[in-house]
């Protein structure tokens, strides 16, 4: 019998996959068949009675081109969404390349970074992406807010859409 800490890990991975095929468009039937797994076993895997492995967690983002080390990292950060959220972009897999990368470059001398630098090098990681994102949607509003008056009887919305009548 699973421990309650154990069922609650089972219960974050089965609604993540389960998220992530629907956000796919896929049916059960063709995830399992992608996986080579009878309809049945693919179900118990969803619904949290199958067994999760790092392989089976791998082959699942692979069939629904999603990320697995954001899957895996849903256990950590107790977010389903967060799969959902890398599932395009692939951030996890592509901070475990920078770390394997990282561990090929620095080898035993990883054992001298401090966790001051580590904390610092990771905070402004996480500033300069949110700064990205940030300046990313102003460009966005400014060029939709500078060019709007070369389209006849348009005036741009606050969210960036424009408003006016059709040109025949």
């Amino acid at each position: 019998m699973k421990s309650t800490e154990e069922r609650a890990d089972v219960d974050l991975l089965s609604t993540t996959l389960k998220a992530i095929r629907k956000d796919r468009r896929l049916r059960s039937s063709e995830v399992a068949r992608a996986l080579g797994m009878p309809l049945r076993s693919y179900e118990h895997l969803e619904s949290g009675r199958g067994r999760f492995t790092f392989d089976r967690i791998v082959r699942f983002a692979e069939v629904t081109n999603s990320d697995p080390f954001a899957i895996i990292a849903v256990l950590a950060l107790k977010s389903p969404e967060f799969a959902l959220r890398c599932a395009d972009n692939k951030l996890m897999t592509i901070l475990m390349i920078a770390m394997s990368e990282l561990n090929e470059k620095l080898g035993e001398d990883i054992v001298f970074l401090e966790p001051g630098t580590l904390i610092g090098a990771f905070t402004r990681v996480v500033k300069d992406l949110k700064d990205h994102i940030e300046k990313r949607d102003l460009f966005a509003e400014t060029w939709l807010q500078e060019r709007s008056s070369k389209v006849q009887g348009a005036r741009p919305l606050r969210d960036g859409r424009l408003r006016g009548r059709v040109v025949e």
